[in-house]
């Protein structure tokens, strides 16, 4: 951590001139300098705040690791609203020293979470031993347990670092294509930029996170059955962890799509072109929820080359699109920011379909009935979105105060929800994907209250 901290200090103009390029007229490369400084200092504590968590879950110990999150998100917001308050009304400093602040927060929340998980630890230390006595397993060498870590860490490694080339592509390519080939301003395209890789992106995590929740059953289910190499059981959890992220998450994305102008005046205020990045951008997390599962999936049979294969054709795409679609679109009076999120769409739906490929033809993984369940999920997102639009003629999407966009985006996502869970009872879409005795309960539930 140490290492890479003083290698950002000493690297930190040169980041700073390949995100600018040469452009004029917003940060200079000092401000853009002295931010990459502050946010680099969070990789002095991050990596051994997650070390200390991993040791707790190692342990079986999952509520400090949880709850150490919390404290960690709770102080960087607070550091984030107070200190920008302070620094840009207080004591009337510039919007730079008040981003560095901000990002700041960053490292004091994770310092503040770490210092938490070692109080843990020393005033559990009793249990912790207690813990290891009553797991009966084999003393394994710290030499064999490095080199276990090693093997298994190198491919989430690899692959993470690929899906953050996709940002690193966009850092260095947004604000200069904005300006030279659709003629924005330097301040314009460093705010479009900011939009695209941090506000907006955090509406994505709504996305990923039903990813993730899917993931964490996925892995050890899907392992036993290829253990067992029972056919069969593969085909259909993977069919049916796919078709529950799509039961969820098109839906998802099309309201929040739908909804973009009253949720991005709900948390960002009004801004010229927030809600139409949102609109667009929301549609980024879907395909990059789609593709994790498709590459967990991969790795679980252990299939590193084709996942680095299919992460690898993505990027060249997303290269090779960039700044072209942001002259396209500009050329064709679309948005030419669209064209920066349709080059990452189409990065992700070439790695998609590769996974999809590779599935069908080295894995024997069928997709005819998947097919039909996207089918349904489409046509009920649809459905639900020309409901909302006619409900649109009678009650406002939007307002000009913030509480009042909140009452509004409760009412829509509520009519819906409803709509789109009657059209997936009537063609029993979750009855295909979650089991008739799972529905039964739900119903059950339902009607007991």
């Amino acid at each position: 951590g140490l290492v890479f901290f003083l290698i950002i200090l000493l690297c930190a103009p040169l980041l700073a001139k390949a995100v600018l390029g040469g452009v004029t007229g917003g940060n200079t490369i000092q401000d853009v300098t002295f931010v990459i400084r502050v946010i680099g200092t969070a990789i002095l504590i991050v990596p051994v705040l997650s070390i200390y968590r991993g040791y707790f879950e190692g342990h079986r110990f999952m509520s400090p690791p949880s709850i150490s999150q919390v404290i960690e998100q709770a102080i960087r917001v607070f550091i984030i609203i107070l200190g920008s308050y302070l620094t840009l009304k207080v004591f009337h400093g510039n919007l730079t020293t008040a981003v560095g602040i901000a990002l700041l927060g960053a490292t004091i929340g994770g310092f503040v979470s770490y210092i938490y998980l070692v109080e843990k630890k020393f005033k559990n230390k009793s249990k912790f031993n207690e813990k290891i006595r009553s797991v009966n397993e084999p003393i394994i060498s710290n030499k064999v347990i490095i080199h276990k870590i090693i093997i298994y860490a190198i491919p989430f490694i690899m692959i993470d670092i690929f899906k953050s080339l996709y940002n690193i592509i966009d850092m260095v390519t947004v604000v200069k294509g904005l300006v030279n080939y659709a003629q924005f301003t330097a301040k314009d395209s460093e705010a479009i930029y900011a939009m695209l890789s941090t506000w907006a992106n955090k509406f994505n995590m709504i996305v990923l996170a039903i990813s993730s929740g899917i993931i964490v059953n996925l892995i050890p289910n899907l392992t036993e059955s290829i253990v067992k190499e029972n056919k069969n059981d593969i085909q259909k959890k993977i069919t049916r962890s796919i078709v529950l992220l799509l039961s969820f998450g098109v839906p998802i994305t099309f309201g929040i799509s739908f909804l973009a102008k009253p949720i991005w005046l709900l948390f960002y205020g009004d801004n010229l072109y927030g809600s139409s990045v949102l609109s667009y951008y929301i549609f980024v997390g879907f395909f990059i929820s789609m593709l994790t599962i498709l590459l967990t999936i991969l790795q679980t049979f252990k299939d590193y080359k084709c996942v680095f294969i299919g992460l690898s054709i993505g990027i060249i795409v997303k290269i090779l699109l960039n700044n072209n679609l942001i002259q396209a679109f500009y050329q064709m009076g679309v948005p030419a920011y669209y064209g920066i999120i349709t080059a990452s769409i189409v990065g992700y739906l070439i790695s998609i379909i590769y996974c999809f490929i590779i599935l069908y033809k080295k894995y024997h993984i069928t997709i005819e009935g998947l097919i039909r369940d996207f089918f349904d999920i489409l046509c009920g997102s649809i459905i639900m979105i020309f409901v909302l639009m006619l409900i649109k003629f009678i009650i406002p999407i939007s307002s000009s105060i913030r509480f009042i966009n909140l009452i509004w985006i409760i009412i829509y996502s509520f009519i819906g929800m409803i709509v789109y869970f009657a059209y997936a009872n009537y063609t029993k879409l979750f009855e295909r994907v979650l089991g008739k005795s799972m529905i039964m309960t739900i119903k059950n539930i339902f009607i007991h209250k």
